[in-house]
């Protein structure tokens, strides 16, 4: 692809998606630059991933065919009014802050602009990501899939109403705590009983990954694929049953709610 990239903001988002294109291929790194306030992780991209770097967001607006708005949302209506006059016509916007809706930055450009929101997680660096889009409607067909084209060559991605962008972000861009800290207690776990701590995580994080890609390759309901580990008076169905007598499905109903709540206060 030929596309030339521009990051305005460089934290842990933005180097998870620079990581995730880069290690495709799907961008020359000579094709991305970001910019930043202060040089630290400027100079940590610019080592790891040999990508261009500012210090000036104009740099990135006036240079590239999609720029990326990586800042907090509390820095989006500053950010924005530097930039506005200075974006090419013809580039796309891509907004990646949970809770600033497309319509917001619509408002703050003050003019016809194709922007895309994008929830993105911190797994796109190892090329298994998950980034939910929305679209306004200032772009055609051909240009949606390009844009899709994109993102799917380096994470998987799925095209969803701007309306359910918070559910989505509830678990797929908070969603990788949630499985870090079951991660974390399985793993925790075997070390209570004797098994070495490195041992323990690989092992954790490799049941993790296998039963994810049972659920996506089988097509069965997660249920089913439950029920198929838990033997009659097996020692499985006896966890499942202290996990439910602990209220382990309610904790994580509470926590993607806390998260859903946090983002419409």
């Amino acid at each position: 692809m030929l596309q030339k990239i521009g990051f305005i903001g460089c934290g842990n988002m933005t180097k998870a998606l620079i990581s995730g294109m880069v290690q495709s291929g799907s961008i020359n790194p000579e094709n991305i630059i970001a910019s930043n306030p202060s040089m630290p992780n400027l100079n940590e991209v610019s080592e790891k991933f040999n990508i261009n770097i500012t210090q000036n967001n104009l740099t990135v607006a006036e240079n590239s065919d999609i720029v990326f708005l990586a800042v907090k949302p509390n820095k989006y209506e500053t950010v924005i009014e530097e930039i506005r006059e200075f974006l090419r016509e013809d580039s796309i916007f891509v907004t990646i802050a949970a809770g600033i809706s497309i319509s917001e930055c619509e408002n703050l450009f003050n003019k016809k602009l194709k922007i895309v929101k994008a929830m993105p997680n911190t797994p796109v660096a190892v090329g298994e990501g998950m980034i939910a889009l929305s679209f306004n409607d200032q772009f055609t067909n051909e240009e949606k899939n390009n844009v899709e084209s994109l993102f799917n060559s380096f994470s998987k991605t799925v095209v969803i109403d701007e309306s359910i962008m918070n559910i989505e972000s509830a678990i797929g861009g908070s969603g990788p705590a949630f499985v870090y800290v079951f991660i974390e207690a399985l793993a925790d776990s075997a070390v209570m009983y004797g098994m070495p701590r490195q041992m323990a995580y690989k092992v954790a994080a490799q049941t993790v990954l296998g039963s994810a890609k049972m659920v996506l390759e089988s097509g069965d309901h997660p249920a089913k694929l439950k029920d198929d580990v838990c033997s009659p008076g097996g020692t499985t169905i006896q966890s499942i049953a202290r996990l439910e007598e602990n209220g382990f499905r309610h904790s994580i109903l509470q926590a993607v709610k806390a998260n859903i709540d946090k983002l419409n206060s």
